[in-house]
């Protein structure tokens, strides 16, 4: 019996996106650009933090947004269902520092994720990424030491770890991804999703 690791994407898959709910909350539409838009991270985050810096934003006024954000409905259901049967990691490109209120509304999973730098001031001076192509590196990590597994993920940054898992799903992923990877199952719903990882363990 293979041991297995479920690795999924946070935002877009268990919860809203955080810049776009900011985007929202602030009223700076040039903040709704996330990795569907631009599959460099870099370049994003830099257009990011320079937009932060012109409106004298910083990480207090994100975090007041964030603890208004709610798990996406069944998210934390099928969290739970997910967990009776597999061990489960959260791999996301987001920061400690958006990501914690929102795993007390999940549960507490496990989540690997980066680090915003951050003045005295709360400006947002910079990013610590954890290593390299994070998500990918991980999942190579993880089969280095004995695990297989099964990954599942929206966005451009998903499908490294997705394509060098044993199983990989698209989940509520855009249309020019779907179309672009026919050959990666793509599902909508949880339940769908939660049975296609029960299938691949099983095999």
């Amino acid at each position: 019996m293979s041991m297995y690791i479920t690795c999924l994407d946070l935002e877009g898959v268990l919860v809203p996106e955080i810049w776009i709910a900011f985007a929202n909350a602030s009223g700076i539409p040039e903040l709704k650009k996330t990795t569907r838009d631009e599959p460099d991270y870099d370049k994003l985050m830099q257009y990011r933090l320079a937009i932060l810096k012109e409106h004298g934003l910083g990480l207090k006024e994100i975090q007041e947004t964030i603890e208004k954000i709610d798990p996406m409905p069944g998210a934390r259901e099928f969290l739970d269902e997910l967990r009776s049967f597999s061990q489960v990691i959260i791999l996301s490109d987001t920061f400690t520092q958006f990501a914690s209120p929102l795993m007390k509304k999940l549960g507490m999973p496990t989540i690997f994720c980066n680090t915003l730098e951050v003045a005295p001031n709360g400006e947002i001076t910079g990013y610590k990424m954890r290593v390299e192509k994070s998500k990918l590196t991980t999942v190579k990590a993880l089969q280095s030491i004995g695990y297989e597994t099964i990954a599942s993920g929206d966005s451009y940054n998903d499908l490294g770890m997705i394509e060098a898992s044993k199983a990989g799903f698209l989940f509520r992923s855009t249309e020019a991804i779907k179309k672009d990877h026919p050959e990666l199952q793509a599902f909508e719903e949880y339940d769908d999703l939660l049975a296609a990882i029960k299938k691949a363990m099983a095999e």
